[in-house]
């Protein structure tokens, strides 16, 4: 072969290797910031081993993020880990419609008051397809005066749940022929993730974001 020839053909063999060969694994940090008030943000350098598996678990997961009670739950990452796993599920994995899953969340929100879970969750509802009206109405403590039928059926086994602790027989057989007992399960895991999330924000005073303003004023 020519010498030429010799070393082109050399060089793009060279070339396929380099380029199918996998770039070196990264040891710089994953990008993120926490935020908290009571529990101060923990640092990724001064993070256990337990809490950095947290940390890229939320990373890599369906939120993308560490917004919310996620600076909290690393106090206890094993539990914190199965937590966040659980809410994930509940959040983005419902059998329950979004429009609906997000009904039921902003309920949760506004009977504790927990103004950023609102603030989130008002604007993931809207986008969802709630209408404003009806989250305006939640956010007075009022019954939305328009709601289609299944709205009207989270709405009341929501409140009732929320406010007494209990649901009527009419209220469960209503909502387990409009969504399935699997649809009514979800229901209450996710009010139930988010009644979680409501206390650790609440006690946390967990901040909104900058100029933010509290939109939820206390109910009676």
């Amino acid at each position: 072969m020519r010498p030429f020839l010799f070393c082109t053909a050399v060089t793009a063999l060279v070339g396929i290797v380099c380029a199918q060969a996998p770039a070196p694994a990264s040891n710089a940090p994953p990008q993120f910031t926490l935020a908290g008030d009571r529990f101060k943000p923990l640092t990724w350098d001064a993070m256990t081993p337990a809490q950095k598996t947290m940390i890229q678990h939320l990373l890599s997961g369906d939120r993308r993020g560490v917004g919310g009670p996620f600076n909290i739950l690393l106090r206890s990452p094993e539990m914190g880990d199965l937590a966040q796993q659980f809410g994930a599920s509940m959040r983005f994995h419902s059998s329950m419609p979004r429009r609906l899953n997000e009904f039921a969340i902003i309920l949760t929100a506004r009977f504790w008051t927990a103004q950023y879970e609102w603030n989130a969750h008002r604007r993931a509802a809207a986008q969802a397809g709630l209408s404003e009206d009806i989250i305006q109405a939640v956010a007075e403590g009022k019954r939305p005066a328009k709601m289609a039928a299944d709205e009207e059926t989270v709405y009341t086994f929501c409140t009732e749940l929320l406010k007494t602790h209990q649901v009527s027989d009419a209220t469960f057989q209503t909502a387990v022929k409009a969504f399935g007992e699997k649809g009514v399960v979800d229901i209450m895991g996710v009010m139930g993730w988010y009644q979680f999330v409501s206390m650790m924000l609440n006690v946390d005073r967990y901040p909104l974001g900058p100029g933010v303003q509290p939109e939820l004023k206390p109910l009676p």
